[in-house]
């Protein structure tokens, strides 16, 4: 889990806030969770001013404000979909001056949410002390929201990877010889199913990103095995995927030739008679996913993780099923059950999407 980098200037604001310890004792045993106080809890930057509580509120929420977007990493995938708004996260600060009680009131997706939550949590985790809120005097168990705003700057037209520039806008795209219906030809005449996996009739898809710099080189830059099918079929898929060596037209940007990046899926279904009946499982958990996927983005979301359940229980191992299924679980704030599906699918399939949040997703069950 990443971990939240907090100032200098902060920490000298935090060590100066040292209350009385009568104000911090619990004056009773009220438990209740108040939605509205009197005076409202606050983040612990500017207790040294000696000025109004109106003035102090807005020092704090400004200096809150500024720990989260320095400490905010804008999600990759928020970021590829242009997903940009506001966000509300809330929690409840505790009469000992903790954090409790994180949820997620509003969320715009990609990761966003998650995102927020995680540099909230960092906070508390750091032992930084809020100021509780007040109700006619007495330190009480209030809630605080707290909206963040995801804005998306312009960026570069590519991305340093290693020691190449790979580009992610151009003019002209990189496109195999004679089009796509020519690559998916190549790609399922020369795609070989591995023999090790004849008798136990494996079978899946990897996706493979590569990269193609204007020279015609091929090099590989991610692999998934969503199946879990192991060393043989990435084999397999790597030499395929570079055995397309000079057989691209090279993407363009500003009238010269660039690296660019480009994805390849390869199903390996077996072919031996024995696996047929396990093939149309296969091909049947595959439109029941199609299906609740449809379902759950056109807002019968119940029914779409009913019908993805139903692809998961024919390949449970599938781990892009239990990516699916986890997201929309994520999206319905059902975090228990999105731990579990995402971190299944961690360990079958090796993909670090999820490495930053998936603590926190899990500390919500």
């Amino acid at each position: 889990m990443k971990t939240v980098v907090l100032s200098f200037t902060f920490f000298l604001f935090a060590a100066s806030f040292v209350l009385a310890q009568e104000e911090l004792a619990v004056a009773d045993s009220d438990t209740t969770i108040y939605e509205a106080v009197e005076e409202m809890p606050r983040f612990p930057a500017c207790e040294q001013l000696d000025t109004t509580l109106q003035a102090r509120n807005q020092c704090a929420q400004q200096a809150l404000l500024s720990v989260m977007y320095q400490n905010i990493t804008y999600p990759l995938e928020a970021r590829q979909n242009n997903i940009e708004g506001t966000v509300v996260v809330s929690f409840v600060v505790e009469k000992d001056s903790t954090l409790s009680n994180f949820r997620i009131v509003k969320d715009i997706g990609g990761g966003c949410g998650i995102e927020v939550l995680r540099v909230v949590e960092g906070i508390n985790e750091a032992g930084i002390k809020w100021v509780p809120g007040k109700n006619n005097g007495k330190i009480v168990r209030s809630r605080f929201n707290l909206p963040i705003k995801f804005k998306l700057e312009e960026a570069p037209p590519y991305t340093v990877i290693g020691r190449d520039t790979v580009y992610t806008e151009y003019e002209t795209p990189l496109a195999f010889k004679g089009g796509d219906e020519a690559l998916q030809a190549f790609l399922t005449e020369n795609l070989e199913y591995p023999s090790s996996g004849i008798d136990s009739c494996l079978m899946g898809r990897i996706e493979l990103q590569i990269m193609v710099r204007p020279t015609g080189e091929v090099r590989i830059l991610d692999l998934i095995d969503y199946s879990g099918l192991g060393f043989d079929f990435w084999y397999e898929a790597i030499s395929l995927a570079t055995s397309t060596y000079g057989k691209w037209e090279p993407a363009t940007f500003e009238g010269r030739q660039v690296t660019a990046a480009y994805n390849i899926t390869l199903p390996f279904i077996p072919e031996s008679s024995g696996c047929q009946a396990r093939v149309e499982e296969y091909e049947q958990a595959g439109q029941l996913a199609q299906e609740g996927a449809e379902l759950y983005d056109s807002g019968e979301k119940e029914a779409g993780i009913e019908k993805l359940s139903q692809a998961i229980a024919l390949f449970p191992n599938n781990a892009n099923y239990l990516i699916m299924r986890g997201q929309a679980y994520l999206d319905m704030n059902r975090f228990g059950e999105a731990c579990e599906d995402l971190t299944l699918a961690r360990r079958i399939s090796y993909i670090d999407w999820y490495d930053g949040v998936l603590p926190v997703i899990c500390r919500q069950e």
